[in-house]
């Protein structure tokens, strides 16, 4: 069974972090991609997965991922909010 989630609840939840962000740190946070060898390792654990060949150890590495990526996504979401918000003010 799927969560519905309200997202006008989720924003009002969410928005005020934005106090938190100066336009030079949500930038570099809209910015942000990982360093190669992150990004080759997800990339890696990607393929495996795709495969079916990931370890139990690998899957629990790559849920990690998985995980951070959904919560980074959404931090760059409310970056690229407030930027959006400054540029016309």
């Amino acid at each position: 069974m799927a969560t519905t989630v309200d997202l006008a609840a989720f924003n009002r939840g969410t928005d005020p972090i934005l106090d938190f962000f100066s336009i030079e740190q949500a930038r570099a946070l809209a910015a942000y991609r990982g360093d190669d060898p992150l990004r080759a390792r997800i990339e890696e654990l990607a393929s495996k997965h795709t495969e079916g060949e990931l370890t139990d150890s690998e899957r629990a590495e790559y849920e990690g991922y998985v995980q951070a990526n959904k919560f980074i996504a959404i931090l760059q979401a409310k970056a690229k909010k407030l930027l959006d918000n400054g540029s016309s003010a």
